[in-house]
């Protein structure tokens, strides 16, 4: 495997870099990065989504057809480790350039692609992901959310639990169960919700970081188009695998490198007993187990990357790269809190205005986030290495 970026690729790295240099917000490449709360940090997301829209920087991996750059999968890469560089503010709407919009421009209609894809890109309207509920999370197959026919629209009745960007979404991309009759994995159907009805409520999830990022959505008598149905009827487990594959195929090790970087800063300018935190034997091992995983976990990456050039599509490898990053994440957190000590058990007034003690808090949930990492290993086992399907055993290989 060649390691090395071609000159194309180089001068695609220096067109965003430069591009990121006049268009971060005011006083970001400084660390001035607090935002804020409530309508003013939704405004300040959905600005900054408007300003990668016109920078053509929104989507680059969508084809040029539907308002993206075309870029190639290597481009894709050099994106993301150029904005984990520049520590640029999340997308409000990545659930729909990510996942929703991908999945659209594979699985939806014309008409489907004509009437929502164009409004992802800018960020006029902003998707959240209907999966999990409360007694079906990364077991999608057991929702109980139900659509029901009547006329010429479905009638949706139902509960989903932790979904992100809730708060701030005009649309939905909906799991629900509108067939008995067959396995559980049958009779499952997609659908696209306008979120702004009377039929649609949420609740927001205080969590333990004081942020309430995730949702409870509720659905009574909600109603949507017939011709709002990804895919065919009874048949969206196709089309959750579609989307999942899009979800998989993404990779927040090159954040997580950032982390480790600011962290390896740290201990080369922080002094303890007159000495600097690197110097400490302790720290020393700490750091270079990490540096050492954080590359394997690249390495492992850049090979994913290299498959999927192959294939064109995204494929089961991509749960690889999610159970490397997410107990990266956490063990790069606990590091980090062991070696800054008390301070960062300080919000506002901690390491990096507290985002550490968020990171750290955080970083837990991600075992979960896109299916838990039993059943990454699960996916990996099965459509990796070929090996037999799980007992499904109920204890975590991390209890």
């Amino acid at each position: 495997m060649n390691f090395e970026y071609d000159d194309e690729h180089e001068a695609f790295r220096r067109e965003l870099r430069e591009w990121l240099a006049e268009n971060l917000p005011a006083g970001w490449r400084d660390g001035e990065r607090e935002m804020l709360e409530g309508d003013e940090r939704e405004q300040f997301l959905r600005d900054w989504q408007r300003t990668l829209y016109d920078g053509g920087w929104a989507g680059v991996h969508w084809p040029e057809e539907y308002g993206g750059r075309g870029a190639s999968l290597i481009e894709q890469t050099i994106y993301r480790e150029e904005m984990a560089r520049a520590n640029a503010p999340p997308q409000i709407n990545v659930i729909g350039i990510n996942f929703v919009g991908p999945t659209l421009v594979a699985a939806g209609t014309e008409a489907q692609k004509e009437r929502f894809v164009p409004n992802i890109l800018s960020g006029e309207e902003i998707w959240c992901q209907g999966y999990s509920e409360p007694d079906a999370g990364s077991d999608i197959a057991s929702l109980t959310t139900r659509a029901e026919k009547q006329g010429d629209q479905w009638v949706i009745n139902g509960q989903k639990i932790w979904t992100s960007y809730a708060q701030y979404a005009d649309w939905c991309f909906l799991v629900a169960r509108t067939d008995d009759s067959g396995l559980k994995h049958e009779g499952i159907t997609t659908l696209l919700v306008d979120i702004d009805q009377e039929g649609v409520s949420m609740d927001p999830i205080h969590q333990a970081s004081d942020e309430e990022g995730f949702n409870q959505v509720y659905f009574d008598d909600a109603v949507t188009s017939a011709d709002n149905i990804v895919g065919e009827v009874g048949r969206g487990w196709e089309v959750v695998m579609t989307l999942s594959a899009f979800e998989h195929s993404t990779t927040t090790i090159f954040s997580i490198e950032q982390n480790y970087l600011d962290l390896l800063e740290y201990c080369r300018t922080e002094t303890r007993a007159g000495e600097p935190l690197i110097e400490d034997a302790r720290v020393r091992r700490k750091l270079a187990d990490l540096d050492a995983r954080v590359q394997a976990a690249k390495v492992s990456h850049y090979r994913n990357v290299s498959e999927r050039s192959e294939t064109g599509t995204p494929g089961p490898e991509g749960s690889m790269d999610l159970v490397v990053a997410d107990e990266l994440r956490n063990d790069l957190t606990n590091v980090a809190m062991d070696v800054l000590g008390p301070e960062t058990a300080l919000w506002e007034d901690g390491p990096n205005d507290g985002r550490l003690a968020d990171d750290y808090l955080g970083s837990y949930g991600s075992w979960i986030a896109a299916g838990t990492g039993d059943i990454q290993r699960n996916i990996i086992g099965e459509r990796v290495l070929g090996l037999p399907k799980d007992d499904k055993s109920q204890e975590s290989h991390r209890t």
